[in-house]
């Protein structure tokens, strides 16, 4: 890394400069689902129940009433006409007993007639999502009852399928279009968040730290692929808020209702801010120059001391007391000024300096003849210490995300590729250093 120099005079350790503005910490989170069909029809057998629904003296009409029992009598089959109909095949099992009302022919013919048959009715359908994340039904059409449903009684060929299909119309009408939130997928999606949500951990020299998601918007684009199954651009924005270890939330917070989503991209970028106070940074310095002194020249060395850190516009400064002692064991004494911008070695994974200027001040002419002559090398020493690491935090970054979304649930596995984790910026601010790291990835999933 090469170094630039300015004009020892233009280095001001008594300056003041404007507030530097840092950017809000905007992650955000967009997975393109394909949903098979296999996976939907897996999740609708699993939530209808075998019972539909059981009626004692319906009314058949021609004289006619019946106890009968609808239940399902199979697998539920599902394929995707266009990018707005669901067809639906439900098999049906129809059973019970069909007889006369009272009164005329009852009182001659008392036996009933026992029904047990089996239909494939046809159904289409138009799924919506709702943004309380409940899935309803804007449509019902009834296409094929999928069989006849007609007996012989009394020399006469009775056909029922027309009362069937009114039935089955009415239970529809009654028990889904006219509920919005026919399926609630709250619990699952709770579920899930419940583990995305909770803190990620990590650790920075010595001190455990946490940081969480807070959404601000969950975005949905969706549609019905006939080749796919159903899509879902499903999307994240929110802001990572960072934690003490010990004060870290014990739940995730809550998620937002669901808006439109337009992109349809597939990317994870969080980016995760780390504070480092000026203690923290003057703790760090003094164990970096702890025993260790800088050889200017053939004859003195630099003991620098007592650093203190503090804001320098978008540079870090440092000020420190130092002592210069020579072979003879002569001593010169003064206080110096060091200002940078903070930068990240990507080759050693450190916090370093570039753009690096100092200021000596020292009661001795030749303490300070001697830092212009030799400044560039104070500087390079200065430099080569000056330097901390960010590997545990970009590693612990890494681990806790991988970790955190690495999600099975009944119906699919989902898991982050190409991850990476890098420092974005630095920003000295009024009470210490703000470290923004941002992890870049992809989601893939695994449908089961």
């Amino acid at each position: 890394m090469g170094y630039y120099f300015m004009s020892c005079k233009s280095l001001d350790p008594t300056a003041q400069f404007p507030q530097m503005q840092i950017p809000t910490p905007q992650s955000s989170v967009n997975v393109p689902l394909d949903i098979p069909m296999a996976t939907l029809a897996n999740l609708a057998n699993q939530a209808v129940p075998p019972g539909i629904f059981d009626e004692k003296g319906m009314d058949l009409g021609n004289g006619l009433i019946g106890d009968l029992n609808f239940s399902r009598n199979g697998m539920i089959q599902l394929a995707a006409l266009d990018s707005q109909r669901l067809q639906v095949i439900f098999p049906l099992k129809i059973q019970g007993e069909i007889g006369l009302k009272p009164g005329g022919l009852r009182n001659l013919f008392q036996s009933k007639i026992p029904i047990d048959r089996v239909l494939s009715p046809v159904f289409v359908l138009d799924p919506k999502m709702n943004s309380n994340w409940s899935l309803g039904i804007d449509e019902f059409e009834l296409t094929d009852l999928g069989g006849k449903m007609s007996f012989s009684a009394l020399g006469m060929e009775l056909d029922l399928s027309p009362m069937i299909r009114n039935e089955i119309r009415a239970f529809a009408q009654e028990r889904l279009t006219s509920t919005p939130d026919l399926i609630n997928l709250r619990p699952l999606v709770d579920a899930t968040w419940n583990q995305v949500g909770r803190p990620v951990f990590v650790n920075f020299e010595g001190k455990q730290l946490a940081f969480s998601i807070k959404p601000d918007a969950i975005r949905i684009n969706e549609y019905l692929n006939p080749t796919k199954g159903f899509h879902l651009d499903l999307g994240m924005i929110g802001q990572v808020q960072l934690h003490p270890a010990q004060a870290a939330p014990s739940r995730p917070f809550p998620l937002p209702s669901i808006t439109t989503n337009s992109d349809t991209s597939n990317h994870l970028k969080i980016t995760i801010p780390l504070h480092v106070t000026y203690a923290e940074l003057d703790q760090m310095i003094r164990q970096s120059f702890e025993g260790q002194a800088i050889r200017v020249n053939k004859k003195y060395l630099f003991q620098p001391s007592n650093f203190r850190t503090k804001p320098y516009g978008d540079r870090l400064g440092v000020l420190m007391d130092f002592i210069a002692t020579s072979e003879e064991e002569k001593k010169i004494s003064g206080e110096l000024f060091l200002a940078g911008i903070p930068v990240f070695d990507q080759e050693a994974k450190v916090l370093a300096f570039d753009k690096v200027n100092f200021n000596l001040q020292s009661s001795s002419s030749k303490a300070r003849f001697g830092a212009n002559v030799k400044r560039r090398k104070i500087l390079k020493q200065l430099n080569q210490r000056m330097k901390f690491s960010l590997e545990e935090a970009l590693e612990g970054s890494l681990e806790g995300i991988r970790e955190r979304l690495a999600i099975q649930t009944p119906f699919a596995d989902l898991m982050i590729n190409e991850l990476q984790v890098f420092p974005l910026g630095f920003y000295p601010t009024a009470t210490g250093l703000e470290i923004q790291f941002k992890a870049n990835g992809k989601v893939e999933v695994n449908w089961k």
